[in-house]
């Protein structure tokens, strides 16, 4: 039973069902699917394939619907060569829609035109070019460049310095969003956000649309938001640490050390969160991780997060099994051999003497209990004691699929979607279908916490 989770991507070399059906027995609880690529219909498909799987083998497996959001990129240039830009020569961007050169391109973006301010940078091509902005005018931007390589057509760029006034959905993400709410995901994973009211705005976009409790997971990608991550983590159901564009817009240094802060922050909050961005890339072609792909993965077993992510390894990788019988192994062993103490609740500030979800933590480890049965009306009781992070499983009992589907992001717990046992409260039958036969339980109904023995 490994209590950090796997949220895989899925993509052209794992979609097809039988290779779906193997990931999700390897470990797969969560599997990602990125609009940014294929059109509705076609992610449309996958949905369908993945609940067949789930289906067929009796687990609940979550989907999230990843939107693209505000991705900014340049124009085209006038051929499809590389363009270089030198240090120290000068570069604009503007609203000429007229092929660019070396010595200028179109910006499509007005909003960043209006929202940049001299001394700014613009990090184009994954950090590879900057540019720091020397003067702003109506219909152009004048640049020098910092850090210079070669740019060509539809590059995206980064703005780490830049509060940018724009919305969090783009026309191309609210009908993605419509589309995906007809086929009743569990989870929206919201890209660029910058502030907590980005998240108000979609999730009232979705209850204006459906009724279903869809969860909106919010990336953290620009230095804004982790600056605001504890109204942003309030306002979102749960956080995904997107280390990609994220070390792209800070040093990368910090990088670590931020995501260590955000797993804090998420743990108080009583939020789940997702450690992003190549965990074992290099499993694309290779058979074998790295070390230090490795060490990658442990650690955030280590740190105590909800699930690590897969993205290339299994999307377009050649052995996408490979990747996440691998992903298992490391998990499992390093759920074992964790390096903070569960409760050792110093370390996690402002978690009050008296709260009832420490209790069941502390009252499962002082009476040396194999499990902690919840029965779930919904994801928040289940939520709060998993983010206390006892050593021991959380045997979620729910009758709704989609409470079972949003349970299996979280660090420790394991659904059931079965109405007989929950309507009989039946906690015995409920852990023995995780081959636990005997030994001490607390079982958490509402307000009720008890003490039971398994025998």
């Amino acid at each position: 039973m490994k209590f950090t989770k796997i949220t895989a991507s899925i993509g052209p070399n794992c979609e097809d069902k039988n290779v779906l059906t193997e990931m999700v027995r390897a470990g797969v609880n969560v599997c990602r699917l990125n609009f940014s690529h294929d059109t509705g219909d076609v992610q449309g498909a996958k949905i369908d394939i993945i609940r067949s799987v789930s289906k067929k083998l009796g687990t609940p497996v979550a989907v999230m619907i990843d939107i693209q959001g505000p991705k900014h990129r340049i124009g085209d240039f006038k051929t499809e060569e590389h363009y270089p830009l030198k240090v120290g020569q000068k570069f604009i961007l503007d609203s000429d829609e007229t092929p660019g050169d070396e010595n200028r391109v179109y910006l499509p973006d007005m909003d960043v035109m209006r929202s940049l301010s001299v001394g700014d940078r613009i990090l184009l091509n994954d950090g590879k070019i900057e540019l720091k902005v020397d003067a702003v005018f109506d219909d152009k931007i004048e640049t020098t460049v910092i850090r210079g390589d070669e740019i060509w057509s539809r590059r995206g760029f980064n703005l780490p310095d830049t509060d940018v006034d724009t919305d969090i959905l783009t026309e191309k993400d609210k009908k993605d969003l419509e589309y995906a709410i007809t086929k009743n995901p569990d989870f929206i994973a919201l890209s660029f956000v910058q502030r907590a009211e980005d998240v108000a705005y979609v999730r009232d976009f979705i209850t204006m649309r459906t009724a279903q409790p869809i969860k909106i997971i919010a990336k953290i990608e620009r230095p804004n938001a982790v600056e605001r991550i504890t109204d942003i983590a309030t306002a979102a159901d749960g956080i995904m640490i997107a280390r990609g564009d994220l070390a792209v817009e800070v040093p990368f240094e910090q990088v670590p050390a931020i995501s260590r802060h955000i797993i804090r922050e998420c743990r108080k909050l009583n939020r789940p969160v997702i450690m992003a961005t190549q965990m074992l890339s290099s499993m694309v072609h290779s058979e074998f991780p790295t070390r230090a792909e490795i060490s990658d993965v442990a650690n955030a077993a280590y740190l105590r997060a909800d699930s690590t992510m897969t993205s290339e390894e299994t999307t377009i990788g050649d052995n996408p099994v490979n990747v996440i019988e691998t992903m298992n192994k490391i998990l499992s062993y390093s759920d074992k051999d964790t390096i903070e103490n569960p409760y050792d609740w110093s370390r996690i500030d402002n978690i009050p003497e008296n709260d009832w979800s420490r209790s069941v933590s502390s009252m499962a480890h002082l009476n040396k209990a194999v499990a902690i049965v919840v029965f779930a009306r919904d994801t928040d009781i289940a939520t709060q004691i998993s983010c206390r992070r006892p050593d021991i499983p959380i045997i979620a009992v729910c009758d709704e699929g989609i409470i079972a589907n949003q349970l299996c992001l979280l660090r420790g717990v394991f659904p059931i979607c079965d109405k007989y046992l929950f309507g009989q409260r039946d906690a015995f039958a409920s852990v023995r279908q995780f081959g636990i036969g005997v030994g001490k339980l607390v079982i958490v109904d509402d307000d009720k916490i008890s003490l039971r023995t398994l025998e």
